[in-house]
């Protein structure tokens, strides 16, 4: 294959899942380089436990790992002590060194799920901030200006808006920056939120006369909500550290229309096998199976196969509606054409009365099928179970049936 050809395919997984590359022709000559790359990504450990948002990223330093580049996995120990103003109404209350070191150690525990050890540098910026002293910061500060700070939208949007802006946020950007000349990166990753200190990584580097690194920007993830970003504080998030039932119930939750953005973000199949599956839930007319499927790659990932393989019994016993008994008998029920409508299984199962019964519990929002939440506002009626396969139906607080459809 031509060297042309590689680079072109090399380019096209670098685009996968990202919002900008910036510059690509910068990229295109590095890449045609052939040294391994030193791709730069920082994280300040301002919470104990990553999510999958974060791991929209770390998937892409993965990917760059396995083209054959050095990933340096950068933890903001200085900067956490400061606190990303990046999409901030309000200035963020700094941690103590003690509470971002002890958020280190668990940040490095969880990203060797994904990544490879073999090729991650892991430093922390404490190494050359602590060292760069008070001069050395005025003479950084001395690289930018106020007017230019305030171009940043959210420094903007405060500042006109009269709420304040402590002189140590303009800090944060510039330390970003820094934190790129101190370790020659070549590639730096971020959220889109962080398009502004990317750049400056960009600018500082020129002034210290190094090459300017690409800057690549990745979207960020929406929560299980499908409306704002995932957090934890928001509640809306699916943590690394999770329990096997608690990943399956949130993914088989996460609204339909997002299920192939999370696959994009998310996933490490290729895009035909992704493909193939949106074929499958067009032609079922849900997405259910391809829910699974996804559930099941990423408790793979974040625990072993064994934990994906129990996972959906142990979702079932995470709701409040009663334990799931170990030796729950299989009921079977016997479709007429390639599957059954949900109201029909909630009937012949025992699980309604009747066809309004199954109807209202349904309307309720109180049914449940292998562990995840059918809206009942939102759910098509005939909502379809295929033949063949298993499913754990719960109908209000008790009833709970296991049921084969044939």
């Amino acid at each position: 294959m031509a060297d042309q050809d590689i680079l072109e395919q090399t380019l096209a997984v670098i685009r996968r899942g990202t919002e900008e590359i910036i510059l690509e022709e910068d990229l295109r000559r590095k890449l045609k380089s052939g040294r391994p790359l030193r791709i730069k990504a920082g994280f300040d450990p301002t919470a104990p436990d990553l999510h999958f948002g974060h791991t929209v990223l770390i998937n892409k330093l993965r990917q760059f790992q396995d083209l054959g580049h050095q990933v340096v996995f950068l933890i903001g120990d200085f900067t956490g002590m400061i606190g990303d103003p990046s999409g901030k109404s309000a200035t963020r209350p700094p941690l103590t060194r003690e509470q971002v070191l002890a958020n280190a150690e668990t940040y490095k525990e969880q990203v060797f799920k994904i990544l490879d050890p073999a090729r991650t540098e892991v430093r922390f910026n404490s190494e050359w901030m602590d060292q760069l002293g008070v001069s050395g910061m005025i003479r950084l500060a001395g690289q930018y200006t106020v007017a230019r700070m305030l171009e940043r939208d959210d420094f903007d949007k405060r500042y006109k808006s009269g709420q304040p802006i402590a002189i140590h946020e303009f800090l944060y950007p510039l330390i970003q920056g820094y934190d790129s000349v101190a370790l020659k990166a070549d590639v730096e990753f971020g959220g889109t939120d962080q398009k502004f200190n990317l750049l400056m990584g960009r600018t500082l580097q020129k002034h210290y006369g190094q090459e300017p690194q690409v800057c690549i920007t990745v979207p960020i993830l929406e929560g299980l909500d499908g409306v704002q970003k995932m957090s934890k504080s928001l509640g809306n998030y699916i943590g690394v550290t999770d329990a096997p039932g608690d990943m399956y119930r949130k993914l088989l939750s996460v609204p339909d229309q997002l299920v192939w953005r999370y696959f994009e973000l998310l996933s490490l199949r290729s895009l035909d096998e992704v493909a193939a599956l949106k074929a499958d839930a067009d032609a079922a007319g849900n997405p259910q199976e391809a829910k699974k499927a996804l559930a099941e790659e990423l408790i793979t990932r974040f625990h072993d196969a064994a934990a994906a393989a129990a996972a959906p019994r142990s979702a079932g016993n995470q709701i409040a509606l009663g334990e799931i008994p170990e030796n729950l008998p299989e009921v079977e029920l016997k479709a007429e054409e390639e599957g059954m409508r949900l109201l029909d299984a909630l009937r012949q199962a025992g699980l309604a009365q009747n066809g309004k019964a199954a109807k209202d519990v349904l309307a309720r929002g109180a049914v449940y099928v292998d562990g995840a939440a059918v809206d009942g506002a939102a759910a098509d009626p005939g909502l379809v179970l295929q033949r063949g396969q298993v499913y754990v139906i719960q109908a209000g607080k008790k009833k709970i049936a296991r049921v084969r459809i044939v």
